[in-house]
């Protein structure tokens, strides 16, 4: 049977602190080796530290911000799957070649090769740029892999494209959970007093983290990606507390038929790992359900509505939502 060991993290990254987070990030592939994973998904901007650029100016991006492939971080991330002969992902701030700084996550594999995705709907701050193409690329693992980053997963039709570009695996980095929502029934947040806490009343916090603020969140609309689009989704995210709201980690892997495959409620930085038994891609659901497409019908797909906003808006705006003018 043909299968694939696939391992995701979560952990508390330190703002800033690129040398302490990717120390953390080589202690976790050195673990993930002796287990037999090949890839290997970390969160979301967990190398230079998250929900702190908010309150940065375009300088202090700038000074956080490194290139991608060439960057020290990268390269020292690429070292690992060198090392390892593993592909491992990671997320930071890029600085492109034209000057504008990206949310970015760099899936780095064991020849070399560096797959970098941009956000395509950052919010994280006004300096920082939303990205504008998909990516999907093969592995030595005989699957190919694609990215989206946190809010990108949201919005169905990205995944729906990643899968239409031919994506086995999705690898999926966030920073997400116990998040301050406009939405009265979606997320909200948590008392970082709880996560201070953790060790002298873990299950206070692990309740969070598994109720309507973390994993009964995520449960609505996680497993969908994964079977309506016949992938397997690696989910990786922070935990803990980050510049005032407290993630909640659940890290995660799912398959095709999106059932949970490996998963932790764990108040601190875990790996998880399962086995992906590639047979199952064929005949699964989503798969089945995209052969039976009829594209002829989707042009209203690619319409502008009216409506549409920029991330910023639609992440942060607290008025109500308007409905668009129907055709």
């Amino acid at each position: 049977m043909a299968s694939l060991r696939c391992g995701s993290v979560q952990f508390r990254h330190r703002a800033d602190d690129k040398a302490y987070n990717l120390a953390r990030i080589a202690a976790f592939a050195a673990e993930a080796a002796t287990k037999g994973v090949r890839i290997l998904a970390f969160p979301e901007m967990c190398i230079t530290g998250y929900w702190h650029v908010r309150n940065l100016g375009r300088d202090a991006l700038e000074a956080l911000a490194e290139p991608v492939p060439d960057g020290p971080s990268i390269q020292a991330v690429a070292a690992l799957a060198r090392t390892h002969g593993m592909a491992i992902g990671a997320g930071l701030i890029e600085r492109g070649a034209d000057g504008r700084l990206f949310n970015s996550y760099a899936v780095c594999l064991p020849d070399g090769t560096v797959h970098c995705h941009r956000k395509l709907h950052a919010f994280e701050s006004p300096h920082i740029a939303s990205g504008d193409s998909y990516t999907v690329f093969a592995t030595p693992f005989g699957v190919r892999a694609g990215i989206l980053i946190c809010w990108d997963n949201n919005l169905v039709e990205n995944a729906r494209a990643t899968a239409l570009l031919g994506a086995d695996v999705l690898i999926a980095p966030h920073q997400t959970g116990g998040c301050a929502s406009r939405s009265p029934h979606a997320m909200g947040l948590i008392d970082p007093a709880l996560w201070a806490r953790r060790e002298e009343d873990p299950a206070a916090i692990e309740a969070e983290f598994r109720g309507p603020k973390g994993r009964e969140w995520l449960l609505r609309w996680l497993p969908a990606r994964a079977h309506d689009n016949g992938l397997f989704l690696l989910f990786s995210n922070g935990v803990g507390e980050d510049d005032g709201e407290v993630r909640t980690g659940n890290a995660m892997i799912l398959d095709p038929y999106g059932r949970i495959l490996a998963e932790t409620s764990a108040p601190a930085d875990r790996l998880v790992v399962a086995d992906l038994d590639l047979e199952l891609l064929p005949l699964s659901t989503g798969r089945r359900w995209i052969r039976g497409r009829r594209p002829e019908l989707y042009g209203l797909l690619t319409r502008r509505l009216g409506h549409e906003v920029d991330p910023r808006q639609a992440r942060f705006s607290t008025a109500a939502v308007e409905q668009p003018a129907f055709p």
